[in-house]
């Protein structure tokens, strides 16, 4: 059954704002954002993290009395599954009539970008990294560079590190197709070859079969793409199966069950470039008020979810400022006509597809901390 979340930011925004949170009008109640994360079962450590990031920027955003109306923000679990991603979607459009909505994973990004394109909701991915969500809807935006950017930069690293024969494992997905596709043209791009490649199911939990028949192809590394608590399984299997090569993978990696196991040390993953040093006061404000709250570094994750929230704060300040409705055409068409903002990390800069350039990086894993190597 699908599980429903509703967390009500009314009040304080109300507050804040300046509003009764109670017998507002139907034209001056409150914006209603959506999130279609997943909350229960392997995938719900990333609709924690995804929902701790969008949370902090709904609190600056009442603080700061960024705009005259209320938000209300509404969950529903997508439970990391394109029905579910469906479902979900369907309630938040037709019942919660949400006009923002934050999404993650690839696989419910595509059965749920229709349903928002089809009523004009704004659509935000801030977690899923399938190639194919470039240009999915002119209502569907992302903050995040893609698997294939993270693929093109992390082929031609491992060549020039001697890591010139790659076996692969991967979801039988959409994610994890896109990222086998990307990495069937990029790596031989860079000079390498692809020796094996091995599809698993995201409820496969057993990999001693495909550890065995990885170590007959004799590779110099094995990429995995999958994600959730699938990820920990696999390097741990993978290492108690006797496979000693260098592993490698992409951001999904960057989530503390990962990051905190020990067969994880030595671990490469790329990921957006996390910018902590940026002197700017958006990123020093959040970074001081994450740490103060839950005494740890952020992930990317919640960088992303953060600067998703801000934005819609940014864009319906506009509007609100100019006097123009706010409803997805709207926020569309002033993103497009800005294109620069200023959100953690510092100045963020969209195309034409309403997509977010970023830099991204090379990380390795060691002693349960995230250090860039290149």
């Amino acid at each position: 059954m699908m599980k429903r979340r509703t967390v009500l930011k009314g009040g304080l925004l109300a507050a804040a704002a300046g509003f009764a949170p109670a017998r507002l009008r139907a034209e001056e109640g409150p914006y209603v954002l959506g999130t279609l994360f997943p909350m229960a079962g392997p995938n719900a450590e990333y609709g924690t993290i995804f929902t701790e990031g969008a949370e902090l920027a709904l609190k600056h955003v009442a603080e700061d009395k960024m705009l005259r109306r209320p938000i209300v923000l509404r969950a529903e679990d997508s439970e990391g599954t394109p029905q579910g991603g469906a479902v979900g979607m369907t309630k938040l459009v037709n019942v919660d009539h949400a006009i923002y909505v934050l999404i993650g994973f690839t696989g419910v990004s595509k059965a749920a970008a229709p349903i928002g394109a089809r009523a004009k909701v704004i659509t935000v991915n801030g977690g899923g990294v399938g190639p194919d969500l470039a240009g999915l809807s002119p209502y569907y935006w992302n903050v995040i560079p893609l698997a294939s950017a993270e693929v093109q930069r992390i082929a031609p690293y491992l060549v020039s590190k001697g890591f010139k024969r790659l076996a692969m494992m991967y979801m039988n997905d959409p994610f994890g197709i896109g990222v086998f596709k990307a990495m069937q043209t990029e790596l031989p791009k860079a000079g390498g070859q692809l020796v094996g490649s091995y599809t698993i199911l995201p409820t496969d939990q057993q990999f001693a079969g495909v550890a065995a028949r990885i170590r007959d192809t004799k590779p110099d590394a094995v990429y995995f793409a999958s994600y959730g608590a699938q990820q920990a399984q696999i390097i741990k299997q993978l290492r108690d199966n006797g496979i000693d090569r260098q592993l490698v993978t992409y951001s999904g990696a960057s989530i503390p069950s990962v990051l905190n196991l020990p067969q994880s040390e030595g671990l490469l993953f790329t990921a957006q470039t996390a910018a902590w040093s940026s002197q700017d006061p958006v990123t020093q404000r959040f970074l001081a008020d994450w740490r103060k709250t839950h005494q740890s570094q952020p992930s990317t994750y919640h960088q992303n979810y953060y600067n998703a929230v801000r934005l819609f704060a940014l864009l319906a300040q506009s509007l609100e400022q100019a006097g123009k409705p706010i409803n997805g055409d709207t926020l569309r068409a002033e993103l497009l006509r800005v294109r620069r903002f200023p959100l953690v990390g510092g100045e963020g800069t969209f195309d034409d597809l309403c997509d977010l350039s970023m830099p991204i990086d090379i990380n390795t894993v060691h002693a349960g901390r995230i250090v860039k190597v290149a």
